[in-house]
């Protein structure tokens, strides 16, 4: 049985995990002047890990992970609680927890959880139920919590991709097209009440992204240098280790957020476009993943891990090339940082799951 799981697995999705890691493990190479440490080697050893984790998660029995969905995303959001009681200072926010010596950012697993609750819910309802408001109060309560303790912490990129996320996955469910109308016009009168209630830092993010030359040596820095670095890398780059903004150390959190821009100075327009087109393609595996799938549990799981990780590249690529503010949004399985690759690790786990077991038409036999 187990070694027909193994025959079975889509090693087309293996392989571009492989692929994108290791052009993560090259830039984050060369963001340490040509060394392996301190990032390259430990980004190499997490990826094989989660990979491990990943393969073994896609073997777990699919009925299981159906039936504890509320329960994961009940114990992650304890996880996410907890950040207010023993969470741990990073960067002017208290967004990790220590677990075992490992920092863990609960914020990502969660939007794993929120992928696995919302695909349980609306398998479970019928089809005709999903378009009735009365059947919003529930998801909207899985986004709106986590979305709450979020925003505390304070991590903006994070709360904004949770609602992103809710709102694709709402969609794709079936839910009326005129609910998003109506959402995005509250959104829109809701914004002078947003903007007061961010910290001033956050609000200094979104001034600079409007005008990040009123201020170019404090607020818009990062994002000029940014630009200047992107744009300095023409078609085809600088050369690996070439990058001038990165090593004369202009280019700010160069191993993480901004690592877009490192590779696309040293490897101009065309390696960028290599990434992005290696991400469409794992996109569009999920995607095809999704709707082969005989029941609307597996459909969901996978539409959402692939929205997910979309959500991520874009938001990244938008920030670091000036299309939208600085919200600190890793690029996921290349930008140096365990929790992200752990979460999309085990969202891909998730896919390769919903593949191996397509062709069940009951779940709710477990």
């Amino acid at each position: 049985m187990i070694f027909e799981k193994i025959k079975n697995l889509n090693y087309l999705v293996i392989f571009l995990l492989i692929l994108i890691s290791f052009i993560g493990a090259a830039g984050l190479y060369s963001a340490a002047d040509g060394s392996y440490q301190p990032w390259a080697s430990r980004h190499l050893v997490r990826f094989y890990v989660f990979l491990l984790m990943a393969i073994v998660i896609s073997f777990i029995d699919i009925k299981i992970i159906y039936k504890y969905s509320y329960v994961l995303f009940g114990l992650t959001l304890l996880l996410l609680i907890s950040v207010e009681i023993i969470g741990v200072l990073g960067k002017g926010a208290t967004r990790w927890i220590r677990v075992f010596g490992f920092s863990i950012q609960p914020s990502e697993l969660v939007k794993i959880t929120i992928i696995l609750a919302l695909a349980k819910f609306y398998h479970d309802i019928k089809f005709e139920n999903i378009k009735k408001i009365s059947y919003l109060f529930f998801p909207f309560l899985i986004l709106a919590v986590p979305f709450v303790f979020v925003v505390i912490q304070p991590d903006l990129g994070t709360s904004l991709s949770i609602l992103i996320l809710g709102a694709f996955i709402l969609f794709l469910a079936g839910i009326r097209f005129w609910k998003f109308i109506l959402g995005f016009i509250i959104t829109l009168v809701s914004i002078p009440i947003f903007l007061q209630s961010i910290k001033p830092y956050q609000r200094d993010r979104i001034i600079s992204f409007l005008n990040p030359e009123s201020d170019p040596l404090g607020k818009g820095y990062q994002l000029i240098q940014s630009k200047i670095a992107l744009g300095s890398g023409g078609a085809t780059g600088k050369g690996f280790l070439q990058g001038t903004q990165s090593y004369l150390e202009y280019l700010p959190e160069k191993q993480t957020d901004f690592i877009f821009t490192l590779i696309g100075e040293e490897f101009g327009f065309l390696g960028t476009i290599f990434i992005i087109l290696l991400f469409i393609l794992l996109i569009a595996v999920c995607y095809f993943i999704s709707i082969k799938c005989f029941h609307s549990y597996g459909r969901i799981l996978a539409l959402g891990v692939a929205s997910n990780i979309f959500i991520y590249v874009f938001m990244n690529i938008a920030m670091v090339s000036g299309l939208m503010p600085v919200v600190g949004i890793p690029l996921p399985l290349i930008s140096y940082g365990g929790s992200v690759m752990l979460s999309i690790m085990i969202s891909i786990g998730l896919v390769l799951n919903v593949e191996l077991n397509y062709n069940l038409k009951k779940l709710d036999n477990a």
